[in-house]
């Protein structure tokens, strides 16, 4: 619970606006003694003197593990400070968000914060790892803010690596293997890892929960022996339970009474997969007996892979716990390798800018950025790091696209795949995935602003009309590419929808054939070319003279063709914010 405390009419005023504007909080009047508000506050706001703040709690603190966030706001609404539990109990988070709520100015002194540097308590938090206990992390974390040289082990990938990758203060240096890295070189060590290094004792250790354990045993497993037997078997193997992200057997064994206690101790999911399911896996330790019993050659090692999507780090082991048997197999998830990556990136219509934040953050962090070149442009491609290798994908057919990659991809390196717009629509991303399956590679995509949503944004038009239109249908003419025959132009247009219609300048004759079959004459047109570059221009005209327009203007590539009554349109309301209509934020008038 929130509390805001006030002692003024002022303040009570801008606590009231506070809450209006949605913070959930409740407001208390000269409180008094705060004792009771303190036990159970998530954070207390004070609206006044930060004098009478300070005197109120000073009697109150203990430790900032247990702190209620503490914030302190002038009645006048200009300033929004943290005063206690910044980090840990959220109140820099809080001062933020206050500060949006009413225009005010966050006051914030953490250095973290101020210097823009990485927070080291709160990246367990921030990016779902656990953190190693470590006796001297406030004197660490102070070198780190410091200045102090700092090695950066990162042996996985994730979200939290790839935001620490991005965002590297000068005085980090990156290291992927643990063999490169001599920890006496430097203040400390920070690293990211599933894991167990002698980094010395100036370390602060991340476990990012990568691992997939799969799990089998004799009915009657006893929890304690077994637990201690697999905690001393991790050991022996390098390997933190910390990093273990789920438990996984087969449905015959969901509960068995030691399965479920450790899925409670170590705080993960424990799942449970059919036969079916389990027996898809081709294991490297197939069973006989295990197989009569259950109709699976190795329950672990299917439940590892399953879990993973990969191939097993540690195969099947055998094991006693007092007289039961049981077994585990470990996989690491498969997206989560410290190995080569390929990210197909959306690089947005044209503009650079229109890239997105993480499209933007992930070609700083490239090896290597193949990127459609005759769509994207080269100033994009070249915003990578210093170092990055960058080539155009233009003049190369597929294979030779895929050999390109796989130079870099065999070594370990992480590849930026730049297409235009979104590269799922119409990016001819498929085949190049297929192969990547076939090859067992890593990859993600990271969608990007399609031309269809620069047009409208060019054109300042809603391309859905209440009440009238609902539909928007991405498409192209039937060229050299054939379109199936319940999708031909002339079919789609029964609808009268918005329209757009890609890579197609070059048909549109046939283009407005088609469509006057259903649309009228005079529905409006824009031919759009190259949205979004310096050479933008847009054309207008009613749909009986789309082919005359096109013709005129010698559009061929890099031109999207909208068709509808949508365009320019202004007609119509939506109930969203019909005063008379209500939703789950706002009832009805």
């Amino acid at each position: 619970m929130n509390y805001i405390i006030t002692y003024s009419d002022k303040g009570e005023a801008l606590g009231k606006e506070l809450l209006a504007s949605g913070l959930d909080a409740t407001i208390h009047r000269s409180p008094g003694k705060l004792e009771s508000l303190w036990k159970d506050a998530g954070a207390l706001i004070f609206i006044g003197a930060l004098g009478i703040c300070v005197r109120e709690i000073a009697p109150l603190l203990k430790d900032k593990k247990s702190d209620p966030a503490v914030l302190n706001m002038d009645p006048r609404g200009r300033f929004v400070q943290s005063v206690v539990s910044g980090h840990l109990g959220g109140a820099n988070q809080l001062s933020e968000e206050l500060a949006r709520l009413c225009g005010a100015s966050p006051v914030i002194t953490t250095l973290s914060d101020s210097s823009g540097m990485w927070a080291l308590d709160l990246l367990p938090e921030n990016f779902g790892w656990k953190m190693e206990p470590c006796r001297q992390l406030t004197r660490l974390m102070a070198d780190f803010l410091n200045g102090k040289p700092t090695a950066l082990l990162l042996e996985v990938r994730d979200h939290g690596t790839y935001t620490l990758e991005s965002s590297l203060p000068g005085n980090v240096k990156v290291f992927y293997k643990v063999s490169d890295l001599q920890p006496t070189d430097f203040a400390l060590v920070i690293a990211v890892t599933p894991y167990v290094h002698d980094l010395g004792p100036r370390a602060i250790v991340y476990r990012p929960p990568v691992l997939q354990l799969g799990l089998g045993a004799q009915k009657g497993l006893p929890f304690g022996a077994f637990k201690d037997k697999l905690e001393s078997l991790l050991a022996d193997r390098h390997l933190s339970p910390l990093a273990i992200a789920q438990l996984a057997t087969i449905e015959l064994k969901k509960n068995e009474a030691a399965f479920v206690a450790l899925s409670k101790a170590w705080g993960i999911p424990l799942h449970s997969f059919n036969e079916e399911v389990l027996a898809s896996y081709k294991v490297p330790s197939p069973s006989a007996k295990v197989t009569e019993v259950t109709g699976v050659a190795g329950v672990a090692e299917a439940a590892a892979m399953h879990l993973s999507g990969n191939q097993l780090l540690v195969p099947k082991t055998k094991a006693r716990a007092e007289t039961k048997h049981f077994t585990f197999a470990l996989a690491i998830k498969k997206e989560c390798e410290r190995k080569g990556h390929v990210e197909f990136v959306g690089a947005g219509p044209g503009d650079p800018e229109l890239i997105s934040v993480r499209g933007q953050k992930l070609l700083g962090m490239a090896d290597l950025v193949l990127y459609t070149g005759s769509l994207v442009p080269g100033k994009l491609a070249l915003s990578s790091r210093s170092g990055c290798v960058v080539k155009s994908s233009a003049g190369m057919d597929l294979q030779r696209q895929m050999e390109t990659m796989k130079e870099h991809y065999e070594k370990g390196r992480f590849i930026v795949r730049l297409h235009t717009g979104d590269p799922c629509i119409y990016g001819a991303i498929q085949e190049q995935m297929t192969i990547m399956d076939q090859w067992g590679w890593n990859y993600h995509i990271t969608p990007g602003i399609s031309s269809f949503q620069a047009a409208a944004a060019a054109l300042k038009s809603q391309f859905t009309i209440p009440g009238e239109v609902q539909t928007i249908i991405l498409t192209r003419g039937e060229g050299r590419t054939p379109v199936p025959e319940r999708e031909k132009l002339s079919e789609l247009a029964r609808s009268q929808s918005t329209m757009c219609i890609y890579l197609s300048a070059s048909l549109a004759d046939k283009i407005q054939e088609d469509l006057l079959i259903h649309y009228p004459p005079d529905t409006p047109v824009a031919v759009c070319y190259k949205l979004s570059w310096k050479e933008e221009q847009i054309y207008r005209c009613p749909l009986k003279r789309l082919a005359q327009t096109v013709s005129e203007n010698n559009l061929t590539m890099t031109t999207l063709i909208v068709v509808g009554t949508a365009i320019d349109n202004r007609s119509g309301a939506s109930k969203l914010y019909d005063a008379g209509f209500s939703h789950a934020f706002r009832d009805s008038e």
